[in-house]
């Protein structure tokens, strides 16, 4: 399993490219879900709470990796739940439990999220000084990290079979999402319509993982090309408003 010789072979640093890019793909929502969160902390504190979160990540991550027979044993159904309209009992597995859980936490704080948000309570609490301690944000962070890494390493294990190369590429995709972790929290938070489509993107991929722990298989696909698509409208929309001059009122003639 652990095969250094394997990288002296140009597929493998194939398979690490591909991987990697999966990887990122896979973690353009935690970004998004981290940088949100950490939009409560002090803007001084933001940073930090930022690469504290990629991090947990990334030892999630790793860590997950070097128990793979522990996650495979996840697909093995721990008690079954006998429904009517089933010709079969419902097999209920580890990775069930844990998409389900990850993916209801994930609807309910992005859905209180743009209820603060359009309730400006966000603001009353940055005004008031009433903010969010660290140890919470981490707390959130490492509940939504410990869900997107399942789905990550579930990925990694079906495109590659040699750990060492999900290893480098997780820490080569974590390298390159904390290099510009900043750049996209600091244009999520500082255009609010983009911050309110990244919330419903992560309300979508909630309800996905929740389809997923029903054992109803969603296209991943499909909802990429959404997401790049309301993103590109949404840029586009922010590059127009931006050229558009404000109305100008002409000076009354009975001045």
């Amino acid at each position: 399993m652990y095969d250094f010789s394997a990288f002296v072979h140009p597929a493998t640093w194939v398979s690490l490219l591909t991987l990697t890019f999966m990887e990122i793909v896979l973690g353009i929502d935690n970004i998004i879900f981290i940088s949100i969160v950490v939009n409560r902390l002090p803007r001084e504190q933001q940073a930090r709470g930022r690469t504290i979160g990629l991090l947990l990540a990334l030892l999630f991550r790793i860590g997950l990796l070097l128990s793979i027979s522990w996650i495979v044993g996840l697909r093995t159904p721990l008690f079954d739940l006998p429904f009517p309209w089933l010709a079969q009992p419902f097999g209920v597995t580890g990775r069930d439990l844990i998409l389900l859980a990850g993916g209801l936490f994930l609807m309910y704080k992005s859905t209180t999220e743009i209820h603060t948000k359009l309730q400006g309570e966000e603001e009353e609490e940055t005004v008031g000084g009433k903010g969010v301690s660290m140890m919470s944000i981490i707390l959130q962070i490492v509940v939504i990290d410990i869900v997107f890494s399942f789905d990550s390493i579930l990925t990694a294990v079906g495109l590659v079979d040699n750990v060492l190369v999900m290893i480098a590429a997780v820490i080569c995709a974590m390298g390159i999402m904390l290099a510009f972790s900043g750049v996209v929290a600091n244009f999520v938070n500082d255009n609010p319509t983009i911050k309110m489509l990244a919330l419903s993107f992560l309300i979508m991929i909630g309800f996905m993982l929740v389809m997923e722990a029903a054992h109803k298989d969603i296209e991943k696909g499909y909802l990429y090309f959404a997401m790049a698509f309301s993103l590109t409208v949404e840029v586009l929309n922010l590059r127009l408003r931006k050229k558009t001059k404000p109305v100008q009122l002409r000076d009354s003639q009975f001045d």
